[in-house]
């Protein structure tokens, strides 16, 4: 019988983390599960210097959306200040966000101005991205109060 809760209560979990993703993924971006960061810790971007996978043991919810940490360190500073390690225009891509869309950030792909971590989709997009680094971020920061509350796909059939 106690195997019998444990899967119930892992199952109503999987359940309630999936509908909160659902609900908080227009602004956030974060997995059907409601991963945020594709688990990478968002701490170790400015104590690390480099993206550095989570553990699954060591976990934060904030916002309806699951992040992960390298170590309890991390965990206590974030729990402290989320507000200083969450990637800016909720995780989704930098450049896309100046264009007026929201795609996927890749955790890999990223850059911290200006003590804000910003990620991008892809290697030539952060590429093009690090050209104008002041200016794409003004346009982001302009368009995000438009698009934050939208759906990605809303966004792309406009």
């Amino acid at each position: 019988m106690n195997k019998f809760k444990t899967i119930v209560s892992g199952v109503a979990l999987s359940v309630a983390l999936a509908t909160s993703a659902m609900a908080a993924g227009v602004e956030l971006n974060a997995s059907s599960t409601g991963l945020a960061l594709q688990g990478y810790d968002p701490v170790a971007y400015f104590t690390v210097g480099e993206p550095t996978p989570g553990n699954w043991k060591i976990t934060a919810l904030h916002n309806d959306a699951l992040y992960r940490f390298a170590s309890e360190e991390n965990k206590v500073a974030f729990e402290k200040n989320p507000e200083a390690y969450l990637p800016e225009y909720g995780g989704y891509c930098a450049f896309g966000a100046a264009m007026g869309f929201k795609f996927d950030g890749d955790p890999t792909l990223w850059k911290i101005v200006d003590d804000k971590l910003y990620l991008n989709l892809a290697t030539d997009i952060q590429e093009r991205w690090e050209g104008d680094v002041a200016g794409f971020i003004e346009k982001a920061d302009a368009n995000w109060g438009d698009i934050e509350h939208k759906d990605p796909v809303e966004l792309q059939n406009q």
